[in-house]
This record gives C-alpha cells, structure tokens and sequence, in this order.
C-alpha cells in the first residue's frame, strides 16, 4: 500500500514526490515521459533554471528523488478505482497497486491547428505561450493565430516584445471596437485561410494564404485551445472549468475524495514554475491529510 501514487513526471508531479519523499510517506511515481514542453529547446521564467531544455530539468529531478526512497517507474496510469477506503490503480504494464491518495500531474497537450507545415515549427518557431519565448523573438516579426477574443488578447499581448504583429484569424469576425483597438495598436488583421507555413528546418519563414500575398513572419504564437493529456481525473469524476481543465482548490483539491489534480491540468496560470509550486501545495496538503488520519 502507497501512500500516494502520482500520475505524471513533470515539474509537479516531481515537486510532489520530492516533498513527500521528505515526509517520509511511501510513493509510486508513474511517467510515460511526454511532457507539454517536448518539443522546446529551453524552459524560461524559473529563477536559477532559466534556459535550461527540459530534458535536462526533468533528468534533474528525477535524480533528486531516489535518496527520499520514491519507487519511479516508466510506466502510465491506465485507470483508478476508489473502493471507499483507498485507490486501486492499474498501470498500463497491467500491474496494479494501491494507494491513500492519489495525485494526478498529466498536464495538458495543446491543439495544434491543421495547417501545413505548422508541426514542423512547433517548438522552434511556432510556440503557445509567448511568456516562455517571446523574448527570444523580441523586436522580429510576429504573428498570433486563432479566433475570438483569446486570440485578439494574444495579438495584443504580443505588442509588448515586437512592434510588427499581424492577428492571423481565419475568417475572423470581430466587433467594431475590438477592431479599432488592434488597429490603434499597429496590428494588422488577416482574415483569408491560411495554406500552409514556408520554413527552413522548422524556421518560419512566411505564411501562405489560400489568396493574397504571403506574410512574411520570423515567429508565431497560437491560441487554438487544449485539452488534459489523460482523461483519468475526469473518469473519476472531477469536475472542470471553463478552459476545460480541472477545477481545483488553493491546495490542489478536487470534488473527488483523496484525489488531487496539479499542474497545468488544473488552475488557469500554465508555467513549469507554477507547476513545480501546485506540486509542493498539493504534497503538503495530503501530507497534513495523512498526519489527521495517523495522530487521531
């Protein structure tokens, strides 16, 4: 019997078994080793970890945890069942254990718009989050891609590292006002279909439109949605919010006894420092829960 069995191996579910290791509580760490971030060559905005691939981050952590006894495997989490006294967790190499509570750190994967040549850039110059790379593109020409008032915001937000932004919105339609501010703040509007991406080795180099002409583009910056990388938290019948991730409380719970949802499957800011933070809070509260349980 596991004290707690985490589902994935990034920043949070790292964060939390290090913790819990610390507390001396017995875990089963399971990771399939597909994280959001894959496909980047650096992770940005965590003091002392700044540009470092994420990769390396997770090969870090993960050397961290065997001095606290964390039982690691390369394996996922298929299904959980709880028979109202603890969780019987089945792992995708059939095995099956159980556990007090269970943390759930999956993440989410983003919806990659179907455009040609657009999954040859992800990651190198086409990119969801302009926090995490857009000051490595500042001052070059940007484009936002996507539809409805997100991708208008992201065209405005991206105005803050590149005074050259065009809004990418296939047959986009917006209100007057929300026109005039994009115009008032130097972005163009391009509403045709986008034909495909020209890159060199995942280099955007211009964007096609079924007509009119190419646009020129160094960087791209996408809001098409996403979706939890496991469906498992919804399975065992958390509830989500609107974004369609988990809704969560302050420490990482959800509607469902002992289960707790972490990272950016959960709450709406998605950095890998947030993450590895919602670890550490969600490892304190079931420890906390499993301090009650044992002292009563």
């Amino acid at each position: 019997m596991f004290d707690v069995v985490v589902v994935g191996g990034g920043p949070a579910g790292l964060s939390a078994a290090l913790m819990l290791g610390r507390c001396r509580r017995r875990v089963l760490l399971c990771d399939l080793g597909s994280p959001r971030n894959r496909r980047t060559t650096a992770l940005h905005g965590y003091l002392t970890r700044d540009g470092v691939a994420p990769s390396e981050f997770t090969r870090l952590g993960r050397s961290e945890l065997p001095a606290y006894g964390i039982d690691q495997r390369s394996v996922g989490v298929t299904d959980a069942q709880w028979n109202g006294g603890h969780y019987r967790v089945t792992l995708s190499d059939d095995r099956q254990e159980e556990a007090s509570y269970l943390l759930i750190a999956t993440g989410v994967i983003d919806d990659l718009p179907a455009i040609p040549g657009l999954d040859a850039c992800y990651g190198r110059s086409v990119f969801h989050c302009p926090y995490c790379d857009g000051w490595e593109w500042r001052d070059r020409p940007m484009a936002a891609l996507g539809s409805g008032s997100s991708a208008a915001g992201l065209a405005l937000s991206l105005r803050m590292w590149s005074a050259d932004v065009v809004l990418c919105t296939p047959g986009g339609r917006y209100a007057r006002g929300v026109r005039e501010r994009l115009v008032r703040n130097g972005i163009q509007i391009r509403t045709e279909p986008i034909a495909g991406l020209e890159h060199d080795d995942g280099r955007l180099r211009e964007i096609r439109f079924a007509s009119g002409d190419p646009l020129p583009r160094d960087v791209m910056f996408f809001s098409t949605g996403q979706h939890p990388q496991s469906d498992l938290a919804i399975r065992l019948g958390c509830t989500l919010n609107t974004r369609g991730t988990v809704r969560t409380g302050t420490l990482c719970d959800t509607n469902v006894p002992r289960l707790f949802v972490a990272g950016d499957a959960s709450r709406d800011a998605q950095f890998v420092v947030v993450a590895a933070a919602e670890g550490v809070k969600a490892a304190l509260a079931i420890n906390k829960a499993l301090q009650a349980e044992e002292l009563r």
